[in-house]
């Protein structure tokens, strides 16, 4: 027998071309576009799967499955929205939908997941914790929803969790989400940036040790792994443990024991891990210095936060908030002009979610007017030393390249020599204060004789000693 599905969708093109997709694949197909509409077919019909929106003309399509699960328990759901936000996502997944679809969405992968549905008798799971509107990841890009999908799948299960990105990405954030919204919630949540913690102390932050294990170790100290008993435990900058931390680290993942340094009887350990790190942990492996089998404890879930850049969309509303976080500690409060949101978008945030906040905070201090503009954007940009930037991808060089030419119009015929020489002041100042004023170094650095770099520092008017170390 063919399979047969409902789908409750109020965008008449969206429904056409999922409706055909399903038809392709033998479905047949039911539409709707209403809860009332829904709720009478599921009256009279029997589906395999059903695929719904969530904002109908009639309401909200997930606040109102209960009662399609009073009728229907084991239809199997999926979910679409626009509302491409993690509280829509972690709502679909209270709802015990089958999956869950961000729209834009793929056509293809929509009917494979309805066919496996239609095939798979779905199975009642636990209950999670209703969600408030304050949470912490923004962004409605496609990129984000992807990290969305990747934390609903693991808020049921303790599987180990590996948070991949740059510096800035927010994967504490990310840890704390999984933590906040998973069935370990009323447990601890313990973060430990490994990268912080001396070489020699580590292991004793981690497992404990017992009162005398070493020199200074007055009493008995609990490690971060039974702080965390019963919630998570967040291992940040993991890439930077030890390889003797690491080896223990292992053993306690794999025993589900730990022992204090210093101690001989071992202590059974309830915690879910996560980790996280902004290195690429394959060459260490490689070369040895991270171990491979705990990297393959580690990566049972792996979880990759994308850049800033790529993600512009996404910068404009993280922008926003931050400027009403900012009003909430006590800043003016600020809205951001359109141009001012356009001009944010083109910068690369080398620093990602991190940088942009922090400059946030200093538009809410700084800015002049109540609504922020291009030009103060870019006066604190250029303040804050922060090289402006396109959303074309090129290399930040020709960004400041192309920045500067939209800024400046010489006189026909000298812009070679004018663009080298607003150039060559940052250029020469960027080498000193990388080798702490040192000429020679700066010189070596340039490729040019100290001589001529001599020369043209005082040319430009460029005061070597303020690059100098300060000690």
């Amino acid at each position: 027998m063919g399979r047969r599905a409902l789908l409750v969708e109020d965008d008449s093109s969206i429904a056409t071309v999922i409706e055909a997709g399903l038809e392709d694949e033998g479905f047949t197909v039911d539409k709707c576009d209403s809860i009332a509409g829904r709720d009478h077919l599921l009256s009279n019909n029997c589906y395999d799967v059903m695929l719904t929106d969530v904002l109908l003309l009639d309401g909200d399509g997930i606040e109102s499955l209960p009662s399609v699960r009073a009728v229907r328990p084991d239809l199997p759901i999926v979910i679409l929205s626009a509302q491409n936000t993690l509280d829509t996502a972690v709502r679909a997944t209270d709802t015990d939908a089958f999956e869950y679809f961000p729209k834009p969405f793929d056509l293809d992968e929509l009917v494979r997941v309805a066919k496996q549905a239609a095939d798979t008798r779905h199975q009642p799971r636990a209950e999670t914790q209703q969600q408030g509107d304050d949470l912490p990841l923004i962004g409605r890009s496609q990129a984000m929803q992807d990290v969305y999908r990747m934390i609903t799948r693991v808020l049921r299960n303790d599987l180990t969790v590996l948070i991949l990105g740059e510096s800035g990405t927010g994967k504490e954030l990310v840890a704390e989400a999984i933590h906040q919204l998973g069935h370990r919630k009323e447990g601890p949540f313990i973060a430990v940036n490994t990268a912080a913690i001396p070489k020699e102390l580590i292991e004793s932050e981690l497992f404990g040790h017992e009162k005398g294990a070493f020199t200074g170790a007055t009493a008995r100290n609990i490690g971060k792994f039974e702080q965390a008993d019963g919630g998570t435990l967040f291992l940040d900058e993991i890439g930077d443990m030890p390889a003797e931390a690491q080896t223990r680290l292992l053993r306690a993942l794999q025993s589900g024991r730990i022992r204090r340094v210093g101690g001989n009887e071992e202590t059974e350990i309830n915690v879910r891990i996560i980790a996280a790190t902004n290195r690429d942990l394959a060459p260490m492996i490689a070369d040895g210095k991270f171990r491979e089998d705990l990297f393959y404890r580690l990566n049972v879930v792996p979880i990759m936060l994308p850049p800033l850049r790529d993600r512009a969309d996404d910068i404009a509303p993280l922008a926003q908030h931050f400027l009403h976080q900012a009003e909430r500690e006590g800043l003016p409060q600020r809205q951001l002009g359109d141009e001012a949101a356009k001009a944010l978008a083109r910068q690369s945030w080398r620093g990602n979610v991190r940088e942009l906040r922090n400059f946030m905070y200093r538009l809410a201090l700084l800015a002049r007017e109540d609504e922020i503009d291009a030009e103060t954007v870019f006066s604190l940009l250029e303040e804050a030393h922060i090289s402006p930037s396109s959303d074309t991808g090129a290399p930040d060089f020709a960004q400041a390249i192309k920045f500067w030419r939209s800024n400046n119009q010489p006189a026909a015929g000298t812009l070679y020599h004018t663009a080298l020489a607003a150039f060559e002041k940052p250029l020469f100042e960027q080498a000193l204060a990388e080798t702490e004023g040192n000429q020679l170094k700066a010189a070596q650095m340039l490729g040019i004789n100290r001589n001529t770099l001599r020369k043209r520092i005082g040319e430009l008017e460029i005061d070597p000693d303020r690059f100098a170390r300060r000690d």
